[in-house]
């Protein structure tokens, strides 16, 4: 995997508006927020994309990507009202960086289709 935007946010050599740190999970507020709360939710492992999971192998990732959601939807009171995560995969879908993230979207009503 190329290094990405992400690596250099793990390693701490660019900085970000960090809202959860753990062993496994980074997540910081978008430079670019759709919503009023976006957040995006990313793997310490390089992972490029969800097609590069292989099942069991990778469920824990998963686990804690969701966890951290959950956690952070909470600290952040959309968890109530109710919010959106989004996993982009691939260029057609929309994926803008080649690192596993997750974007969790709330403060307002979110609309369907998306885009």
């Amino acid at each position: 995997m190329s290094e990405t935007i992400f690596s250099k946010i793990i390693r701490k050599e660019i900085p970000a508006d960090i809202v959860f740190e753990n062993e496994f999970i980074l997540a910081f507020k978008d430079i670019n927020p759709k919503a009023p709360v976006h957040v995006l939710i990313i793997p310490k492992e390089e992972i490029s994309t969800v097609t590069e999971l292989n099942g069991k192998e990778d469920a824990e990732i998963l686990v804690q990507l969701f966890a951290a959601a959950n956690e952070i939807a909470n600290a952040m009171n959309v968890d109530k009202d109710g919010f959106r995560l989004v996993i982009n995969c691939g260029k057609n879908g929309g994926q803008e960086v080649n690192h596993l993230h997750m974007h969790l979207l709330g403060g307002r009503q979110m609309t369907w289709p998306p885009g």
